[in-house]
């Protein structure tokens, strides 16, 4: 009994079946009630009594060994069944729908690539500044609104304040701190301002900035900057008006306005019935922004501009709440699914 025994559980060890009737074969073959291990109980009746325990031991073994077996071979089997039942390969695949680029990012490589094509590079810095790049060094007085803490998000408060920046225009510090002239620069990035979230205002927003300065540089030069890149952003028809303004780091300074191209001067509720749509602020370097850069302002002058983001969105868009570009909501975002 013993050899059968040992017999058996090498058979079983080395069993493979690869079908529900295979399985059921060896199930009847082993442990049906005329099976192979089921004569061997009916053998352990006739074993003496002093090797009853040894060989009770053993069939139990056995018949568990058995039991297993046929178990796991099934599930496998099922297994194999159920995934073949659910895949059918010789299908077409499922189309996943994909997503679009953010409306901001379109909008930001448009307008970089439109200044691209007119001879600019793209220069970036970083969003956590010193006092310098932000303020100092582009004639903002010490007693400027600017600074204080309802504008700006102060990290720390030491004689060389360390902030967030409040505009890009500290990447045109850096580049005229470090390049060579002349320098044609755009200056896209993520600005941060201390500002009540509302559907015009929010605490961040994105802006693009561009800097010229090469020698006779003058305001006829940015005008016209300013005009192609209307023309191209908003249609060939477009025109701008510049209106007075003041910045500290720019001298003449003016606000520029191009024609609303829902309703082509004629007056609508997106340009407010005027007929034009505020797109950027601009103006001459002021000479005291060169000289702290250590750019000899007798020889060199320049001009620089600053766009929002959102705003330049907003205008081709039709968007009303600057909030729908920061609250990730799919059904908002789906709506740009083409402009790739």
């Amino acid at each position: 009994m013993k050899e059968k025994i040992e017999s058996l559980l090498a058979e079983i060890e080395s069993l493979v079946c690869k079908t529900e009737n295979e399985i059921e074969e060896a199930r009847v073959r082993l442990l049906g009630k005329k099976g192979e291990i089921t004569r061997l109980f009916e053998e352990f009746r006739t074993v003496p009594s002093e090797q009853k325990r040894e060989f009770g031991q053993k069939l139990n073994q056995l018949k568990t060994a058995a039991a297993s077996k046929i178990e796991a071979m099934r599930s496998a089997v099922q297994e194999t069944g159920s995934s073949k039942a659910s895949f059918d390969l010789t299908k077409p695949g499922d189309a996943y729908p994909l997503g679009s680029r953010h409306p901001v990012s379109i909008v930001r490589e448009e307008i970089v690539e439109i200044f691209r094509k007119f001879g600019y590079d793209v220069a970036e810095g970083p969003e956590i500044e010193d006092d310098w790049h932000v303020f100092e060094a582009l004639n903002f007085p010490p007693e400027h609104p600017a600074r204080d803490m309802q504008d700006t998000f102060f990290i720390s408060s030491s004689a060389n304040s360390i902030l967030l920046r409040t505009h890009t225009s500290s990447v045109q510090v850096r580049a005229m701190e470090k390049l060579p002239l002349p320098i044609r620069i755009v200056c896209p990035g993520r600005v941060f301002r201390n500002e009540a979230i509302s559907a015009r205002a929010h605490c961040i927003f994105h802006q693009v900035e561009g800097l010229y300065i090469d020698e006779n540089v003058t305001f006829a030069d940015m005008k016209q900057a300013i005009l192609l890149f209307a023309r191209e952003m908003f249609g060939a028809g477009s025109q701008i008006r510049m209106r007075p303004s003041y910045f500290p780091f720019t001298e003449p300074s003016a606000e520029v306005d191009v024609s609303c191209n829902i309703c082509h001067g004629k007056g609508c509720n997106i340009c407010k019935g005027t007929g034009w749509l505020e797109i950027m602020g601009c103006g001459m370097v002021d000479p005291n922004v060169l000289e702290a850069s250590g750019i000899d302002s007798r020889k060199y002058s320049g001009f620089a501009f600053g766009m929002g983001i959102e705003r330049i969105a907003m205008l081709k868009w039709q968007v009303r709440d600057l909030r729908n570009y920061f609250e990730n909501d799919l059904r908002f975002l789906r709506e740009f699914e083409t402009s790739l």
